[in-house]
């Protein structure tokens, strides 16, 4: 006697459709998925020109000491960053995370080298190559080693000014002439401003020209940090990290390149009496808007200095990166290193 089993076969099919999804997804690429922190602030609606309503700030790594110096290499898809009192570079890609880069990043004699000795401020130069800003070997140097093969090889670029030797160098920005601007806090070295072995007394931003050549070009800011130029290389933004006066500055650049004019872009002593962080490092657009981190987390600006709005961090950061033609922002925040997509 014949029996249908076309139950049976509706059954094998069932069976077989549902492996197939699941071989799929397993086959098929999948977006991580990371946990957010903070909220957008907006002031002006210019704003939502640069960052979306539905932008979130996501955490892609966490567990450092503390961040600093993000650099984006767009040539291999990975943001790297220094993790100053581990003495270590760290790069984070979508596909691996979080990895150790480089070690020691900032200070290669023996001993310790103090609270803060690694790296602090990264960037290439014309040729691709990673150079660092070093607390506790207190230099510019340059990494001997391709980008997909790091060493802890450096050769010096500068480390003094008229034989006084540099304190920490903090961070830097090329011009594209090749010249090189620093700033340069005590903040790595043991002692900090009493440390015996500081040789300036003064805080200073420098100059690096092409030929290696020192110029001092400011002694007056208490405690220099961040440091962009803003499109056009006419003017420079350095922001000032300690109290009585928080915020940052603005120079003209004349022809022997000299800074005039100085004036403050941005004073944010108030803000910083009840939120946390200061002003530190900071990046600038195609279009000139600026990304400074300062009190309560990164504050956006146009080139005439507007305030647009500001990322909310409850932890403070120290440095930005831009990515992707400025589609993205990389942020170091304490333990944190975030991202904020953009438009």
């Amino acid at each position: 006697m014949f029996q249908s089993n076309i139950p049976f076969h509706r059954s094998i099919l069932r069976i077989l459709f549902s492996v197939t999804i699941i071989i799929s997804a397993c086959n098929s690429p999948r977006k991580a998925t990371y946990k957010t922190i903070g909220s957008i602030e907006r002031t002006d609606p210019a704003l939502e020109e640069i960052i979306s309503n539905d932008a979130i700030v996501e955490i892609i790594a966490d567990g450092f000491e503390w961040s600093e110096g993000p650099l984006w290499v767009d040539s291999h898809k990975m943001l790297l960053f220094s993790d100053i009192p581990r003495n270590s570079i760290y790069k984070w890609t979508e596909a691996k995370g979080k990895e150790l880069y480089l070690q020691p990043s900032g200070f290669t004699g023996s001993g310790e080298g103090g609270r803060e000795p690694g790296s602090n401020g990264l960037l290439l130069n014309k040729k691709g190559q990673l150079v660092l800003c070093q607390h506790g070997d207190r230099q510019i140097a340059l990494m001997d080693a391709p980008l997909d093969a790091p060493r802890a090889d450096y050769i010096t670029i500068a480390n003094n000014y008229q034989g006084k030797k540099f304190d920490s160098p903090n961070d830097a920005v090329y011009r594209s002439n090749g010249d090189l601007f620093i700033t340069d806090p005590p903040y790595g070295l043991p002692g900090y401003i009493d440390d015996t072995t500081k040789a300036a007394p003064y805080q200073g931003v420098y100059k690096v020209a092409v030929d290696g050549t020192v110029s001092l070009l400011v002694d007056s800011i208490k405690r220099p940090n961040g440091i962009a130029f803003l499109p056009g290389e006419k003017t420079l933004i350095v922001a000032n990290s300690e109290a009585p006066v928080l915020g940052w500055y603005a120079f003209d650049i004349a022809t022997n390149d000299s800074l005039i004019n100085p004036r403050m872009f941005h004073d944010a002593t108030e803000a910083g009496k009840t939120d946390k962080g200061g002003p530190d490092g900071l990046k600038v657009d195609s279009r000139g808007n600026v990304f400074a981190t300062g009190p309560g987390g990164v504050w956006i600006f146009d080139k005439n200095a507007r305030v647009l709005g500001k990322i909310l961090v409850p932890e403070a950061c120290s440095n930005v990166a831009l990515a992707d033609n400025d589609k993205t922002l990389y942020i170091t925040a304490d333990m944190y290193v975030l991202r904020v997509k953009m438009r």
